[in-house]
């Protein structure tokens, strides 16, 4: 399987003004943009928009015109947009894979939240087992696994809280599945930071409230701040396990940085769709095809050597809802 790892970029404009007070903070990848935008303005409208008027809408958070229609040009082979010709003008739509994407994660962000207070007490084991000289695969399934919430115990053995869908990582040929409950002598609290890394799963929500907390919009575009706040947000919640609050250590730092995601949204919502009304140019979505175009793996435009933490699930949910997002306003 080929893994795409997406690294946050700074524009030469980021790289001047980050840090101080009321400033945007600087812009993730393109596509983690794109799909954002997506679910900001196109999801469940039923329109295709103009690519022209998606590069301006972009550009004003930051990302370059090349890096738009490469992202576009991607997308479309990975089907996951459509491609429509209205006069001399290209405009994109969603495909049926996409809107299940990005719906999944609508549901992340605004339903499942980053706080999981309605544990069940349930684990789901995970045991795998590949020869020594499949090492690349092995590497690969680790990282699927991670993806999808699991932590590992010890040797093969790996945990997840409550019942992910791991029919969803096509690994069923490699693993055995249980569910379970701890017995009492099980002290989870220690289980759980022996299998997670949580020092850095905490300063991710802590790292957001520091470039967020300072931000008042008073010189900044509302609907770049939205796009980025939103992208963001994403990229630590859909690597966050989810793991029960009740086991976290004290004063676990997700949910004040969920509050604050909240509140900048709410603050960014109205001013950011009037901007995005006045740029954008759709057209009614005519019937897609009835057959989505293949998925074709490839690198994203950021990515690493070696496998990254993300297999389908950079540009869609590994479980549910890791795609992005029209929010509450």
């Amino acid at each position: 399987m080929t893994l795409v790892n997406k690294m946050p970029y700074v524009t030469a404009h980021d790289a001047n003004t980050a840090g101080s007070v009321g400033q945007v903070p600087p812009s993730p990848a393109a596509s983690a943009i794109m799909l954002t935008f997506l679910g900001d303005h196109v999801l469940d409208r039923d329109v295709c928009v103009y690519s022209g008027s998606v590069i301006e809408v972009l550009a004003r958070a930051g990302v370059s015109a090349e890096a738009t229609r490469s992202t576009l040009t991607r997308m479309t082979g990975r089907g996951l947009l459509r491609r429509q010709r209205h006069g001399r003008r290209m405009y994109f739509g969603l495909t049926p894979r996409s809107i299940r994407i990005l719906r999944d994660g609508s549901v992340r962000l605004w339903q499942t939240g980053a706080v999981n207070r309605d544990w069940d007490g349930t684990w789901t084991l995970l045991a795998f087992s590949l020869p020594g000289e499949r090492r690349r695969e092995r590497h690969d399934l680790r990282a699927s696994l991670s993806w999808a919430g699991f932590g590992p115990v010890q040797g093969g053995l790996w945990i997840a809280p409550g019942r992910p869908d791991v029919g969803e990582l096509g690994l069923s040929s490699h693993i055995r599945v249980f569910h379970a409950r701890a017995d009492p002598s099980t002290d989870v609290p220690e289980m759980i930071a022996g299998a997670y890394d949580l020092p850095a799963l905490a300063a991710r929500y802590t790292d957001f409230r520091s470039r967020w907390e300072s931000y008042d919009g008073a010189t900044s575009d509302p609907l770049a701040a939205k796009l980025r706040l939103v992208t963001d947000w994403l990229q630590i919640i859909r690597r966050d396990p989810r793991l029960p609050v009740q086991h976290l250590p004290p004063s676990w730092p997700a949910a004040p940085a969920q509050e604050l995601f909240f509140t900048l949204n709410r603050r960014l919502a109205g001013p950011a769709a009037s901007a995005a009304a006045g740029l954008l140019e759709t057209v009614p979505a005519e019937p897609p095809p009835t057959a989505e175009p293949a998925a074709t793996a490839e690198p994203g435009p950021a990515a690493e050597p070696g496998p990254a933490a993300e297999p389908e699930a950079a540009i869609g949910p590994g479980r549910a809802g890791r795609g992005g997002f029209r929010g509450r306003q």
